[in-house]
């Protein structure tokens, strides 16, 4: 048996209190006190000092990420520019283009798909983007 001071815990106690406390309670105390201490001292260390649990609007801005009228308008026409773009490729670019950048497929699925060398599926989209390029700059 081991005696603690419970005010030692529990700051808000005015008096000591003992109690007597088994050995392995009390080891188990004194683990979380290292623990909790180690993390204070990083803390202060790392200079982390923020939280997302301040309520000053962090975790809010993290989780609800808006962006302004200006900027949707920006996107909106930007995609609309890219999507007018694409429509003016050859058939087998655009449908190269949109498999490798929008359905996320690899060059080496999308000639497998195909059936035709992964070399060929490359050059073309390759010389989509380089029509692209030119498109929109004229736009």
């Amino acid at each position: 048996m081991k005696r603690m001071n419970l005010r030692d815990m529990y700051p808000f106690l005015k008096t000591d209190v003992w109690v007597d406390l088994d050995e392995e309670v009390a080891q188990e105390i004194r683990r979380f006190d290292l623990h909790e201490s180690a993390y204070k001292l990083r803390t202060y260390r790392h200079r982390a000092y923020y939280s997302l649990d301040r309520n000053d609007g962090i975790e809010h801005d993290a989780l609800f990420f808006s962006i302004s009228p200006e900027e949707y308008y920006e996107h909106k026409i930007t995609k609309q520019q890219l999507y007018a773009a694409m429509c003016e490729l050859p058939e087998k670019s655009f449908r190269r283009i949109y498999a490798h950048f929008f359905l996320g497929m690899s060059k080496v699925s999308i000639a497998e798909a195909e059936q035709v060398d992964e070399r060929a599926v490359r050059k073309s989209i390759e010389r989509g983007l380089k029509q692209m390029e030119r498109i929109l700059k004229n736009m």
